[in-house]
C-alpha cells in the first residue's frame, strides 16, 4: 500500500506523456490551494470552488514558465474529497517538467501510481470496486468495455454487492445473538427462511459468476485462433475479415511461419486474431518452430476457426484434425473455405464424420451453427462469419444488467457462494449456531473485500500499483 499521510499535498501530470497540445497537472491536498497560488499571477485564496482562473505561472525569480487555466476544486467537493488543482498549460514537455519542479520545491511531493483514486477511496468518494472501474474505464477500448466500466464505476455491481452483505447481517445479527443465550438453546434465526435466503444470495452469486466469462471477454479482448492445414486459405481469410492485406498470400505451402495478430473489432466486441503456421509434418526446423507455435496458440484460445479446403480435405480428415486440436472449454467453429471452387458442398457431407461431436463424445456437440462456408478470396459470406463469431461471445443482447469482469472479484464471489455452501451443510446436519455463524461471517467477509468494507494494505497495494501515476 502507498504510505497515506492525509498531510502531503501530492502532483502529478494527468494526461499522457509526450507533445500535446495542452496537458494537464493535479494537485491534491490540504495546501493544493496555497502552494498553486505561490506562483500565479492571480490570487485563489478565498475562490468558489469549481471555478475557472486565466492567469501566468511565474518561478521563483517571476520569470513567465507559461500561461495556464487553472481549474478549482475546494474539498470536499473534488474527486479526492480534498483541495484539488488543476493547470492546462500547453503541452511542452520542457513546461510540464518546469512546473512540476516548480510545484515540488514549494513543497509538493509526486504522486505514486494510483494515489488520487486512493485517496478517493480512502476519503470515502469511491468504494474499491469503482476505484477499480476507473482504470477499467482508462483502458476501455470498446463500446461495450466502455459501458460496463460505467455502469461499476457508477456503483451498479457495488449496490448488488452490499445487498446481498446487508440480507447476510440481518440474519447473522440474530445467529450472533443465539450465542448470547446457548445455554439456554433458543433460536431467533427461523433456519427456514435462513435456508431460503442463502439459496436466493447464492442464485444472484451464480449468475454474477457466470457473467464472467462475457465480461472478461468484452474487458480483454477474445483470444481467436485461425488454424487448419496449409494452403487452406487461413491467411487470405484474415485479410479477408480484416478488411486489409495484413498477411502474405502465396500458392506456396507454409508462407506463414510465425503468428500474426491483429484486432477485429466487431459490435463493439474485441477479438484478437491470430493467423498461425498451417498444422502440418514439418518440412524444416523453421516450420517446426511454428507448427509447435501454433498448437501453443490454439491451447490458450477462447474461440478456434478451424478452416480447411472444401476440394483437398474430406469430411474424415476434416473430422481427425479437429479432434487433435479441440481442447475442452473452447468454442469452435469450422470454416469450410474455397467455396467458389466447390458450390455444393454441404454441412449434410460432413455431418457422419461429425457425428462423433455430440454430448457424449470425445470432443464436444458440432452442428450446422458451427458450420460456416466462405469463399474467403471473394469475401463471400464473410460477415455471416463476423455475425457468428459476435454470437458466439454475446448470445443475446447487452442489458443494464450487472455484468462481473474483474478476476480479483469473481474469485471474491466463488469464495463467499462456498462459505454459504458450508452454512448449508451446517444447517443440514444440525450444528451448532456457532460454526453456522463462522460460515456466514466466512461469506461476508469475501463480499466485504469487494467493495472494500475489508481490505489488507497487501491488496490495495496490488490495485492501486496498476494505475497511471496522474489518476
Amino acid at each position: 500500500m502507498i504510505d497515506y499521510n492525509p498531510n502531503d499535498t501530492i502532483v502529478a501530470l494527468a494526461t499522457s506523456v509526450g507533445v500535446g497540445a495542452i496537458g494537464v497537472i493535479r494537485l491534491s491536498g490540504k495546501a493544493a490551494i496555497s502552494i498553486a497560488n505561490q506562483s500565479f499571477s492571480k490570487d485563489l485564496n478565498a475562490k468558489k470552488s469549481h471555478s475557472l482562473h486565466f492567469g501566468k505561472i511565474l518561478d521563483e525569480e517571476k520569470n513567465i514558465i507559461d500561461e495556464v487555466l487553472i481549474s478549482l476544486f475546494v474539498a470536499p467537493k473534488s474527486y479526492t474529497k480534498e483541495n484539488v488543482v488543476e493547470i492546462s498549460c500547453h503541452g511542452s514537455n520542457y513546461i510540464i517538467q518546469q512546473l512540476l519542479a516548480l510545484y515540488m520545491r514549494q513543497g509538493a511531493r509526486l504522486a505514486q501510481p494510483g494515489e488520487f483514486t486512493q485517496r478517493a477511496f480512502l476519503n470515502g468518494q469511491l468504494d474499491l470496486s469503482q476505484a477499480e472501474a476507473v482504470a477499467d474505464l482508462i483502458a476501455s477500448n470498446s463500446k461495450q468495455a466502455h459501458a460496463i466500466a460505467m455502469q461499476q464505476m457508477r456503483g451498479g455491481f457495488s449496490n448488488e454487492i452490499k445487498e446481498l452483505r446487508q440480507q447476510l447481517i440481518d440474519f447473522a445479527s440474530l445467529i450472533e445473538l443465539e450465542l448470547d443465550f446457548s445455554e439456554e438453546d433458543v433460536e431467533f434465526a427461523n433456519r427456514d427462511e435462513l435456508r431460503k435466503l442463502v439459496n436466493t444470495i447464492q442464485s444472484v452469486i451464480q449468475g454474477l459468476i457466470q457473467s464472467f466469462q462475457l465480461g472478461n471477454a468484452i474487458k480483454n479482448g477474445v483470444s481467436t485462433v485461425i488454424a487448419g492445414r496449409p494452403n487452406a486459405g487461413k491467411s487470405t481469410l484474415l485479410n479477408a475479415l480484416l478488411n486489409e492485406n495484413r498477411a502474405i498470400v502465396s500458392d506456396i505451402a507454409g508462407t506463414t511461419r510465425d503468428t500474426i495478430e491483429e484486432i477485429l473489432n466487431i459490435q463493439g466486441v474485441e477479438f484478437r486474431l491470430i493467423d498461425t503456421a498451417g498444422i502440418r509434418e514439418a518440412q524444416d526446423q523453421i516450420e517446426a518452430i511454428g507448427v509447435e507455435k501454433t498448437m501453443e496458440k490454439i491451447a490458450q484460445s477462447s474461440i478456434l476457426l478451424y478452416v480447411f479446403d472444401v476440394i483437398e480435405t474430406p469430411p474424415e480428415e476434416v473430422a481427425k484434425d479437429i479432434e487433435s486440436v479441440y481442447k475442452e472449454g473452447m468454442q469452435l467453429l469450422l470454416v469450410a473455405n474455397k467455396m467458389d471452387l466447390n458450390p455444393y458442398a454441404e454441412y449434410k457431407h460432413y455431418e457422419e464424420a461429425l457425428s462423433i461431436f455430440n454430448p457424449d463424445g470425445q470432443v464436444a456437440q458440432f452442428s450446422i451453427q458451427n458450420f460456416i462456408p466462405v469463399s474467403a478470396i471473394n469475401n463471400m459470406n464473410v460477415e455471416h462469419l463476423k455475425n457468428t463469431l459476435y454470437k458466439t461471445v454475446i448470445s443475446e443482447e447487452i442489458t443494464s444488467n450487472t455484468i462481473v469482469s474483474n478476476s480479483r472479484h469473481v474469485e471474491a464471489l466463488h469464495k463467499s457462494h462456498e462459505s454459504l455452501d458450508a452454512a448449508l451443510n451446517g444447517m443440514a446436519l444440525g450444528v451448532s449456531s456457532d460454526f453456522i455463524a463462522m460460515d456466514i461471517r466466512q461469506a461476508l467477509h469475501h463480499l466485504g473485500t469487494i467493495v472494500g468494507q475489508v481490505t489488507t494494505d497487501d491488496l490495495l497495494a496490488n490495485i492501486f500499483s496498476r494505475f497511471c501515476i496522474g489518476k
